[in-house]
C-alpha cells in the first residue's frame, strides 16, 4: 500500500447543521487552545468559559467573546451546553469533571483522566449510569503521521509486529505526585502503543529519581505485547522539547519499519534490504499537518461527528482510565522488581 502524498484539505465553510454549544472549563494554555477550536468553527458556539479565578476568567471570556462563569451548576443552568470540555490542573480533574458526569452533560476531557484508578472507576461507573458522552483528549492519534502508520498497520504493510518503540521527553511539568511524567506525560506513549500494535500484556520497569529525590522524572520499561511482539518505553522530563526527535515511535514487522518523528514532524516506511524509504512530511503549504495543535481541531471533527450521530466517542475515557492502569502497573514493577501483568479487562476505544 503507497503513502498518500497529498496533504489533507479542510477548507472553512458554513455549517450545515445546527451549532452545538460547547463551555470550556479551565483557563490554563491548553484551556486557551479549546477555546480557539470552538470559537472558530461555524458549527459551534463558545457559550462560556468557566475557571477559579473571577479576573482570569473574565479576561480569557472577554478575548473570545463569550461568558464568564466561577460556578459549574451556575454555568449549566444558564448556559444548557450541547458539550463541556474539561482542561484543568493535571492533578485537580476528579471533582469537576464527576460533577459534571454526574450531570449527564457530554464531556470532553483532557489527559490524564486522574491519578488514582479508584477515582477513574468512579467516573466511568457514574457515566455508564447517566449515559453521558465520555471523551477524552489523547490527541497523538490524530497527527497525521500516526493517522497513516495506523492504516499500514491496519493493512497488513508492515507484516507481523516484531517490536515497538517509544521515546518522549521534556521539560518536566511537576506537582505534587512523584509519577506525575508517568501519569500525565506518558498516557500519551502507553495510549498510542497499544492504539498501534494491540494491547501490552506485561511490563518490566526501572525508575530514576536523581535530578529530584522521590520524584520519579525518568522511566524505562520492557513490553510484551498480546501478539507475541515485544516493546521498550522511555518517558523522561530530564529532557527538552528543544530537542530535535524528543519524541519517537519506532515499528519493526516482518515485511518493514517505520518511524514517527516528533509526533507531527515525519513518517519513515523503510522496506528490509531496501536502502531507499518512503517519507511523508508536511509541504510547503501544509501548515495544518505539521501543527501538533491542530492535532486537536482533528480530533474535535471526530468528536463532534460522533456526539451528532449519537455515537461512542472516537476516544472513549475508558482510554484514560487504561492508561492509568499501565502507569501504575509500571510503578509496582519498579518498586517490587517484578514483571507485572497487564492484560485489560474491557476492550478501552
Amino acid at each position: 500500500m503507497a503513502i498518500d502524498f497529498r496533504p489533507p484539505v479542510a477548507p472553512r465553510v458554513p455549517a450545515t447543521v445546527p451549532s452545538l454549544r460547547v463551555a470550556v472549563v479551565g483557563t490554563g494554555g491548553w484551556g486557551e487552545q479549546h477555546a480557539r477550536v470552538f470559537a472558530d468553527r461555524t458549527d459551534t458556539v463558545l457559550c462560556a468559559v468557566v475557571g477559579r479565578d473571577a479576573g482570569r476568567t473574565r479576561a480569557r471570556a472577554d478575548a473570545y467573546g463569550t461568558t464568564p462563569y466561577t460556578d459549574l451548576d451556575t454555568m449549566l443552568e444558564a448556559e444548557r451546553p450541547d458539550l463541556v470540555t474539561v482542561c484543568l490542573p493535571n492533578e485537580e480533574h476528579f471533582g469537576p469533571t464527576l460533577q459534571l458526569v454526574r450531570h449527564g452533560v457530554p464531556l470532553l476531557v483532557e489527559k490524564p483522566l486522574v491519578f488514582d484508578l479508584g477515582q477513574a472507576d468512579t467516573l466511568l461507573a457514574e457515566a455508564d449510569r447517566s449515559g453521558a458522552f465520555f471523551a477524552i483528549d489523547l490527541n497523538h492519534r490524530y497527527a497525521e503521521p500516526v493517522l497513516r502508520a495506523k492504516r499500514l498497520l491496519d493493512a497488513g504493510d508492515l507484516g507481523d509486529v516484531v517490536f515497538a518503540t517509544w521515546r518522549f521527553g521534556g521539560e518536566p511539568n511537576f506537582g505534587t505526585s512523584p509519577h506525575a511524567n508517568l501519569v500525565e506525560t506518558q498516557v500519551h506513549g502507553f495510549d498510542m502503543l497499544e492504539h498501534l500494535c494491540g494491547p501490552v500484556v506485561s511490563v518490566m520497569a526501572q525508575t530514576y529519581d536523581g535530578a529530584r529525590a522521590g520524584v520519579f522524572t525518568t522511566i524505562a520499561v520492557a513490553l510484551e505485547l498480546a501478539s507475541g511482539a515485544v516493546g521498550t518505553f522511555l518517558g523522561t522530563y530530564d529532557s527538552s522539547y528543544a530537542y530535535p526527535d524528543a519524541q519517537r515511535v519506532e515499528i519493526n514487522g516482518t515485511a518493514g519499519r517505520l518511524v514517527i518523528e516528533d509526533t507531527v514532524r515525519r513518517l519513515v516506511l523503510s522496506r528490509p534490504g531496501d536502502e531507499t524509504a518512503q517519507v511523508w512530511q508536511a509541504g510547503y503549504f501544509d501548515d495544518e499537518a505539521r501543527s501538533f495543535h491542530n492535532t486537536f481541531d482533528r480530533h474535535v471533527d471526530a468528536v463532534l461527528a460522533a456526539l451528532r450521530a449519537g455515537e461512542e466517542p472516537p476516544v472513549h475515557a475508558r482510554a484514560g482510565r487504561r492508561a492509568l492502569e499501565l502507569a501504575h502497573a509500571v510503578v509496582r514493577s519498579a518498586e517490587q522488581g517484578v514483571r507485572v501483568r497487564t492484560e485489560p479487562r474491557e476492550p478501552v476505544g
